[in-house]
């Protein structure tokens, strides 16, 4: 390995081989600038195994050599370049040893080892911090372009890789999390037996999927479950938060530990076919490891912002880039590094702390990972926010502060490197408010990048930068928190938000980018010659952690956990039926459901009457068992949807859990109704048992009316609409069940009602008690062909109730699509 000798401003050194080392503006660096023409991450120089690699990371300003720009450069003895400019730029020069003194570069530079301050004024705006280093994106082929790069353009190269593997020709390099591996990558999102490499004796690289739990990404797409692709120089390979590409005869790796720029480039979202523009041109960007502030008035985008960045709902023009990889298009690989914490809980209250994060370890980690491994994750992550002492508390008993501390430990759990949060301090006093804030400076300290939209000033100083939104959806500043009173003039926050309201017309985005704190903040996003162009989002096809039956499993332990700690609820839902049972025996029926005397003409009319109350309730018990049910866990499903929950096993977990609910209800009802009347001879199928036939109906018309309430709290937008609409329903049913007047046999009328749940119950039931001629119909010749006391009739009255379940469970699904990230609907 021949020593080479770096010069740079009367100061030199002599390069160690072992090692790489990155040169631009960030205060971590190895070689720090101060010039503003040299990019945040600008480029990184090591040792390529046969000389010394210079890569430039799609600066916005270049590394040139004698007047050409290049992206790849191989330094040895005599080479001479610029950074930033072609002439006047900071000047690196190589030498062999012997011709320059000078020693080792160190590895670690807290101190700036070269400060390099401009000769002239910058000829183009100074690149903001964001300009940070594309890995594992910036990858050759990887397709993604940095702030003034092209996309594709050879050479872009990471930051430097985390390591080095080599291949054997022919032979297979199996990688995963069990130590057994060829490749060990020690991560929870990887399985034990992930994927493998396979180097074929005429130079081709073979990628195979092991049937991984969270997927084997290439170039930000997933691969088939044990799918096979070849790969090239120019692909990325995605596994966990390890990103690893070609080099020859080389597999290097890049971990991403959460030290990842991240910015945003001309992001515009419009509504109504354009009509309206809520978010305008939004462009920022943000170092790694710091933490961002987010504030405005109401109505200036905050929340379409967040959702923006997140994914969720991408922007109508503009891109996303995390650590220079389109976010929109790489979007079912980067899910698992992004951690977003809504305003209202993504945990059940009801239960405690530790139980609450282990089942939710449960969905988010893959099947493979043994229970002892998820156990030890959380409570690490339980010491990391200090909720040890309250781990055994239920969420509900814990202070505002405590609860949002909970929220942010579910999203730790998978060690995510960009952490959003959407209003964390709201309702909280000025001194949860500090805690709050001070625990996301901590975790911005320790390796994330960590970005808050909050409606509290008290605490900006704790920021890294603040973004201020105006009126209208644009930037009206962004920059450090010191800095932004001074910028607008004024003395307080009060009266800047005074200022946005007094003059909402004035062109608060306009004076922003004319201003020096744009120049030295923000322009490096806004330096590409043109706006990114519209690109739609790709589809994330999920990889989901756990399979569907273990998913259901689950959901279903943690139904069952939250119905239990309910005791309020328990009790009413075990009132309920009770109560409309005896309800119904108070009606004054000598000849109950029987026959009886018959009075010629007549017919005993109790009985419909009966059977109608019976019908009715069970709806409505069924319907009240499920009506909030989606509604109160939608910030919830919305969160494990992104991270990979199977939108139909949330459905059949809520379906069995609330099915064995009806179930119990309609067997009570049912038994309180009947042990005190007079019952049928016989029935249709159970001949010797018209109780039991009958009960089967109640049963199966509750479960139906449990999917009406479905269906409700899936298309409402708040608790409080569900319960009008839910008396609505149960009075329409009431309605046509055919029993209050005649349904049968009148045009229209009759089509209708066959949507009703009450008239297929009703049907049911009164097949087996022969209703025609129990209320007197036969004889006065007014038979509902529905009630005949026929086998096949009573098959196809249950049998319409399963199939208005059925298509219930569609509709459910269907609009259960609206609450998820865009990409991600199928």
């Amino acid at each position: 390995m021949p020593d080479l000798v770096l010069e740079l401003n009367g100061q030199s050194w002599t390069l160690d081989p072992t090692r790489s080392y990155t040169l631009g503006r960030d205060p971590q660096a190895d070689l720090v600038f101060t010039d503003a023409r040299v990019s945040w991450r600008h480029a990184t120089l090591r040792w390529g195994g046969e000389g010394w690699v210079l890569e430039d990371h799609g600066s916005t300003n270049g590394t040139w050599t004698h007047g050409q720009r290049v992206q790849q450069l191989h330094a040895g003895p005599g080479t001479v370049l610029n950074l930033g400019n072609a002439e006047d730029g900071p000047r690196l020069s190589f030498t062999a040893v012997g011709a320059a003194p000078g020693g080792v570069l160190p590895r670690q530079a807290p101190q700036p080892v070269a400060a390099v301050s401009p000769a002239t004024p910058p000829s183009t705006a100074p690149p903001m911090p964001s300009a940070g280093p594309p890995a594992p994106g910036g990858f050759p082929g990887s397709g993604e372009p940095g702030p003034g790069g092209d996309a594709g353009e050879e050479g872009s190269g990471p930051r430097g890789a985390t390591a080095l593997h080599r291949f054997d020709i022919g032979r297979v390099t199996r990688i995963g999390r069990a130590l057994e591996n060829e490749l060990v990558v020690p991560d929870l999102q990887v399985s034990r037996y992930h994927a493998e490499f396979l180097a074929t004796p005429d130079g081709r690289f073979e990628l195979r999927d092991l049937g991984s739990h969270n997927g084997t990404y290439v170039n930000g797409q997933p691969m088939d479950r044990n799918g096979r692709q070849l790969i090239t120089p120019s692909d990325t390979i995605g596994i966990g938060h390890s990103t690893f590409r070609l080099v020859g005869d080389r597999l290097e790796e890049f971990v991403d530990t959460g030290e990842v720029s991240f910015s945003a480039r001309h992001l515009t979202v419009q509504v109504n076919d354009g009509a309206l523009t809520i978010l305008d041109d939004v462009s920022f960007g943000v170092p790694e490891k710091s933490l961002v502030g987010v504030i405005g008035p109401s109505g200036s985008g905050k929340s379409t912002l967040l959702r923006a960045l997140t994914g969720y709902r991408p922007a109508t023009h503009g891109e996303v880039l995390y650590d220079q990889r389109n976010l929109y298009t790489h979007f079912a690989e980067l899910r698992h590094r992004i951690g977003l914490v809504p305003q209202d809980d993504i945990l059940h209250t009801a239960l405690p702390v530790r139980q609450a994060l282990r089942l939710a370890a449960e969905l988010r980690f893959p099947g493979d990972v043994g229970k002892a491994e998820r156990n030890a994750r959380v409570e690490e992550v339980l010491a990391e926010l200090k909720l040890d002492p309250h781990a055994d508390k239920r969420i509900n008993q814990l202070s505002g502060g405590q609860r949002k501390r909970v929220s942010v430990a579910l999203e730790l759990l998978t060690k995510p490197s960009l952490i959003f949060l959407d209003e964390p301090t709201s309702g909280l006093d000025p001194g949860m408010d500090r805690d709050v804030m001070q625990l996301l400076r901590r975790l911005a300290d320790d390796g994330r990048t960590v970005l808050v939209v909050t409606h509290s000033v008290a605490e900006l100083g704790l920021c890294d930068r603040v973004l201020v939104m105006a009126p209208g959806g644009g930037v009206a500043y962004f920059g450090p928190p010191d800095e932004a009173l001074n910028f607008f003039g004024y003395d307080s926050w009060a009266d800047v938000f005074s200022a946005f309201e007094n003059y909402r017309d004035h062109d608060w985005m306009g004076r922003w980018r004319g201003s020096r704190h744009y120049r030295m903040y923000a322009a490096d996003a806004d330096a590409d010659l043109a706006r990114p162009a519209h690109l739609q989002p790709l589809r994330a096809a999920q990889q989901k952690a756990q399979s569907w039956g273990a998913q259901v499993w689950t959901l279903v332990r943690r139904y069952l956990a939250v119905i239990a700690s309910d005791k309020g609820f328990m009790a009413l839902t075990l009132a309920l039926p009770i109560i409309l049972g005896l309800v119904s025996t108070v009606i004054p029926a000598p000849h109950g459901l029987g026959y009886g005397p018959l009075e010629r003409g007549r017919g005993n009319g109790d009985a419909g009457i009966i059977l109608l109350i019976l019908v009715i309730g069970m709806c409505f018990a069924g319907s009240a068992n499920a009506v909030r049910e989606l509604i109160k866990e939608r910030v919830i499903y919305e969160r494990e949807r992104a991270v990979g929950l199977s939108r139909s096993a949330y459905l059949m977990s809520k379906v069995l859990v609330l099915g064995m609910v009806t179930i119990v209800q309609g067997v009570i009802l049912a038994l309180i109704c009947f042990a005190p009347r007079e019952l049928p001879e016989q029935g249709v199928l159970f001949v010797e048992s018209p109780a039991v036939e009958m009960t089967i109906v109640i049963t199966v018309l509750g479960i139906t009316s449990m999917m009406i309430g479905l269906v409700i709290s899936s298309v409402v937008r708040t608790s409080e609409m569900t319960m009008p609409l839910l008396v609505m329903i149960c009075v329409v049913q009431l309605v046509f069940t055919g029993v209050l007047f005649q349904v049968a046999g009148k045009p229209g009328l009759e089509q209708v009602a066959w949507l009703m749940p009450s008239r297929w119950g009703l049907a049911g039931v009164g097949s087996t008690a022969d209703l025609n001629t129990l209320m007197g119909h036969r004889q006065r010749g007014e038979t509902d062909r529905l009630w005949d006391h026929e086998a096949a009739v009573w098959i196809l009255d249950v049998g319409m109730l399963a199939v208005i379940s059925v298509g219930c469970a569609f509709l459910v699904l269907r609009f259960l699509r609206r609450h998820e990230p865009e990409v991600m609907r199928d």
